[in-house]
């Protein structure tokens, strides 16, 4: 297998991660506003829980709205409602959850792993049929890796593997600092949400640091 740094590596796009998600309605102006303003190749749809037939129809209220920009839509968990809602993909979490779930999505859904503790976890994940790993997300607790770590496994997957990378940024800082470090997606999420001059404003900013990094 060629490693990442004998390729030519393309430039490292934004991977938008929602809140969790109960009113779509009230969200959808501000997801479209914010898709508009830079290129995001995906979006993790977190939602609230709800019934199953509340989860389909919570996803197909926004799908539109990412697709139509040609960003891939993709739900955390719920891998079973992922073709009925008109979704692109599930993201799972914890390698026995994608194990689990690999089956329904593959090969025509993107299957995506993160909650990777471990190097061994991310490398059976690649193994499983995974089309990305992702690093660095908070855990259901709001706790998460330090950073060091987080860009030191980005750096380590980026030079070892062709199967693409998300490296979770919990600030602008941090999204600069693993597009450099490698990751081919940086994911973003509450330091968007939370950005005192709004989504929008937050997103153009992570994508000039990105396009930073690439320069």
């Amino acid at each position: 297998m060629a490693s990442k740094s004998e390729t030519i590596r393309s430039k490292p796009r934004i991977y938008l991660v929602t809140p969790l998600l109960a009113d779509v309605a009230a969200f959808s102006p501000i997801l479209s506003d914010g898709l508009q303003s830079a290129d995001v190749a995906a979006v993790l749809l977190r939602l609230d829980k709800a019934d199953e037939r509340t989860l389909v129809n919570r996803v197909k209220a926004l799908a539109r709205i990412v697709q139509e920009r040609d960003a891939a839509l993709l739900i955390e968990s719920h891998p079973e409602i992922v073709a009925r809602a008109g979704a692109d993909g599930a993201h799972l979490i914890g390698i026995e959850a994608f194990e689990d779930a690999v089956a329904l999505l593959k090969p025509d859904r993107i299957a995506g792993c993160g909650g990777l503790t471990t190097r061994h976890d991310a490398m059976l994940a690649a193994e499983g049929g995974a089309d990305y790993v992702l690093f660095g997300e908070p855990d259901s607790l709001g706790m998460r890796p330090s950073f060091q770590a987080v860009r030191e496994r980005v750096e380590w997957w980026a030079e070892v593997f062709e199967i693409p990378c998300v490296g979770y940024a919990s600030t602008l800082e941090e999204a600069g600092a693993l597009a450099a470090a490698g990751a081919d997606f940086v994911a973003v999420g509450d330091v968007v949400w939370t950005h005192e001059q709004g989504p929008a404003s937050a997103l153009r900013e992570a994508q000039n640091r990105l396009t930073e990094s690439a320069a």
